[in-house]
């Protein structure tokens, strides 16, 4: 993905069950690969030949623990500077959540309280993981099914402080903030003209379901509607470097693949037809 590419890049979660249709789709200029499956000292072929291709690949991580109140432990952040080396990509990415703590492990990304105590040591954290990666380091809003009391920003706000604080660059899930808005409450759509689009280096998008009234963010279900809109209300206000699919369970066959991945660039072409007056600018700040 090239993060001054004049058009919003179309990309994908590279999984193995998904790499053959990936390797035969021509229009994907991007591929995330989850960090804690891949060895950096012996990648797997499918992506040595997708690198070859001149398709990007942007290591993601999800056990950093970066909300966590223990400091992070810098072996894991060596991980993503390693891969991020193997394949020259252009940054890497990582949750703004914690996972662990006293030892145990949630198993489960769980959202972090939005107090100025929180603030500091996510801000704490993600500095000391700058400091070891070679590559810029994109931030993700998580999905939560609660919120913590007593808060002192709103999401939106807690957003802004971190990146303004570490410098550190977007990665918008739109999913998650569909996912949030159904569960917590609020206006996705609305939520996005609160947010630091300047600041996005990509944006993902899936698909999940609902159980008993509750919203589940499953990656592993086709993408709504409504998050389609919210690509198409994301891409009519500025425009993302890339927009990518996850999928991370019940993988559907190539041609029902290839058809939510055309969904998708055809949100973005609604989106970018609908912004005026000015024509397109980029969410990336200058």
């Amino acid at each position: 993905m090239n993060l001054s590419n004049p058009t919003t890049s179309l990309g994908i979660g590279w999984r193995p069950e998904l790499a053959r249709a990936i390797e035969r789709r021509p229009d994907l200029k991007f591929v995330e690969i989850v960090a804690e499956n891949i060895d950096p000292r012996d990648p797997p072929t499918a992506l040595l030949q997708l690198r070859e291709r001149g398709i990007q690949i942007i290591p993601h991580g999800i056990s950093l623990s970066l909300g966590g109140a223990e400091p992070i432990e810098r072996a894991r952040v060596k991980r993503l500077a390693d891969l991020a080396r193997r394949f020259d990509s252009p940054l890497v990415s990582e949750h703004i959540a914690f996972v662990r703590a006293g030892g145990m492990e949630a198993g489960h990304l769980l959202p972090i309280p939005r107090t100025r105590a929180s603030l500091d040591v996510i801000v704490e954290n993600v500095r000391i993981a700058q400091e070891i990666l070679e590559v810029p380091l994109a931030l993700e809003n998580i999905a939560a099914l609660f919120e913590w009391p007593d808060r002192d920003f709103s999401e939106a706000e807690f957003l802004r402080e971190i990146l303004d604080r570490t410098g550190a660059r977007l990665l918008l899930d739109l999913a998650n903030v569909w996912a949030n808005a159904a569960n917590l409450g609020g206006d996705g759509a609305a939520l996005l003209d609160q947010l630091p689009l300047e600041a996005i280096a990509y944006v993902h998008v899936a698909g999940g379901e609902e159980r008993a009234g509750v919203y589940h963010d499953t990656h592993a279900a086709p993408v709504s509607p409504g998050v389609l809109q919210l690509v198409s209300d994301l891409c009519a206000r500025c425009q993302p470097p890339g927009i990518m699919l996850e999928r991370d369970d019940h993988y559907p066959p190539e041609p029902q693949l290839n058809a939510e991945l055309d969904q998708i660039a055809s949100a973005i072409e609604r989106g970018t037809t609908e912004r005026v007056p000015n024509g397109p600018r980029s969410c990336l700040k200058k």
